[in-house]
């Protein structure tokens, strides 16, 4: 069933859903709802978009039955961590190529993707200040990549000149960029060492703040500290720490040691401070 015209904002994102289906069935059922959440706040009155979206509802139905015995299906704490894990794997990838001078269609698809994740993660509620500055530039650098290589200019690695640039119209009507899947994904997240904290700032996004990867310091407490005196953690406070631990476990599953490691430690902090 062709999509109606009106829903054409949703299109990248089912696309994504495709494309995931077979080797990442919980991306492809996130990308799914996300889209099926927005195709109806833009038009669920239409006889066309209403028939459209009461037949994504149905395949979401029947990819929730399958995926019933996963975790990231049946409890959406998980879930969030595994969608987020995946876009920041890809976001580094793409990154880390990009600052190398790498410049190829598997790292515009790459980035192009990942800002499509940070997207879906807002079924999960608001995205976090973080992640709405990643999918902004992932945006820009896979709109200013592609146009670059369509043109034959050589791109500047790195956020230099972001501002004032208007290159997301133009790369979204051309369909969102090549339709080759990345193939050469790393199976770990890649270690960010090609965004050393001394670089000099070159505009207001050159403070994008990545998660550390298989750098982040191992200098783990060798005695478990014990809760300060007179603190009362409050159920939020509880809320915060077990997502810490389900953001580990989701690292883990990418052999992320870095980014476990810094999420036990603060759901440690969270536990035996109170603060963040």
């Amino acid at each position: 069933m062709a999509l109606p015209p009106q829903l054409k904002p949703i299109q990248h994102h089912l696309r994504t859903a495709q494309e995931h289906d077979k080797r990442e069935p919980v991306v492809a059922y996130y990308c799914r709802l996300h889209a099926m959440q927005t195709g109806m706040k833009l038009d669920s009155k239409t006889p066309e978009c209403r028939k459209y979206l009461v037949k994504l509802m149905d395949q979401l139905e029947m990819m929730k039955k399958e995926l019933s015995d996963n975790e990231s299906i049946s409890q959406e704490i998980v879930g969030n961590a595994h969608i987020e894990n995946y876009a920041l794997k890809m976001f580094l990838y793409a990154d880390s190529e990009d600052r190398s001078g790498h410049f190829h269609k598997n790292m515009i698809k790459s980035f192009y993707t990942s800002s499509l994740l940070f997207d879906v993660l807002s079924v999960f509620g608001e995205l976090s200040d973080e992640n709405i500055q990643h999918r902004k530039y992932a945006k820009w650098k896979a709109a200013y990549i592609h146009n670059c290589l369509k043109n034959g200019e050589t791109p500047q690695p790195g956020p230099i000149g972001m501002e004032g640039e208007a290159y997301d119209d133009e790369f979204g009507a051309e369909g969102g960029g090549p339709s080759e899947e990345p193939q050469n994904l790393p199976h770990s997240q890649p270690s960010f060492h090609g965004h050393p904290s001394n670089q000099p700032p070159v505009s207001n996004f050159s403070n994008i703040q990545i998660p550390p990867g298989s750098h982040a310091p191992a200098n783990t407490p060798a005695e478990v500290p014990h809760p300060e005196d007179d603190m009362r953690l409050t159920p939020e406070d509880f809320t915060r720490a077990q997502k810490y631990c389900k953001y580990a476990g989701s690292a883990l599953q990418y052999e992320d040691v870095g980014t476990a490691i810094q999420n036990l430690q603060k759901a440690l902090k969270l536990l035996t401070t109170g603060k963040e």
